[in-house]
This record gives structure tokens, sequence and C-alpha cells, in this order.
């Protein structure tokens, strides 16, 4: 798997996956804002991450989905890096036949255990430099 970022203007970039996709990305202030912020995107990526896999589980065990949604609330550092110190996922989920104990026990088993980002979040990140310089 891998994703390419580029620069666009000073606080735009955008990224493409192999297969075209692509997401613009800023870093503006809130007032100038038209996309999200890199830290915005990896709670979102958390989210949707935990999703897939709580409503997989859901699904195999005949439960009803008619809506979920994650709100991911992230604590920053104060000072440089500005790395999470918290996230809360907070899930909601509409189903007629879902009680809170299964959902409970299986929101906490998809966010933690069997999402590859929460897992990610920890793993050794490498570095890799080219320089162009023109001739």
């Amino acid at each position: 798997m891998k994703t390419t970022t580029t620069f666009v203007a000073d606080y735009d970039f955008q990224s493409v996956n192999e297969t075209g996709n692509v997401i613009d990305i800023d870093m503006h202030k809130a007032e100038e804002k038209k996309h999200m912020s890199p830290t915005e995107l990896l709670l979102s990526a958390l989210s949707a991450c935990a999703s897939v896999d709580l409503v997989q589980m859901l699904k195999k065990r005949r439960k009803t989905v008619n809506a979920l949604s994650v709100e991911a609330d992230g604590i920053r550092r104060d000072e440089n890096p500005r790395g999470f110190t918290d996230i809360t996922l907070t899930f909601t989920l509409d189903s007629p036949d879902a009680n809170m104990e299964e959902f409970e026990k299986m929101g906490h088993l998809a966010a933690t255990k069997y999402c590859s980002v929460a897992n990610s979040i920890s793993s050794a990140i490498h570095h890799k430099f080219v320089l162009n310089r023109p001739d």
C-alpha cells in the first residue's frame, strides 16, 4: 500500500493512493480552512477503521445496523511536536436488536484489537530522503 503526497502551495497538499483516489489537505487557520489537516485525517482514519470492523462484527452476529457514527475527540500537547496525548472515540449506534453489553464489547475490540490504524499509531516509522537538484 502506498500514497504520494505533493506540495501544492505553502499550506496546501494533495495526497493520492495507488488507485488514483485524491484527497486535499491543508494547514490553514480555521477561518481559511477548506480541507482536513493531517491530524484531523488521523482521527478520521481511526474512526473509519474501527467503524468498518464494528459493523462487520455486528452483522456477523445478525444485528441490524441502521446507522453508526463515531466522534473522535483528540487532545494534543501544547508544545511541539503537538501529538495526541489522548483520543476518545464515541460510538453511536442505531439498532433495534443490539444490546449495550455486546455493542461495548465489540466496539472495544474493533477500536483496539482489530483496527489496523490504531495498531499502526505505535509502529516504527522509518525515513528515506531523495534530493533532486536542477542541472
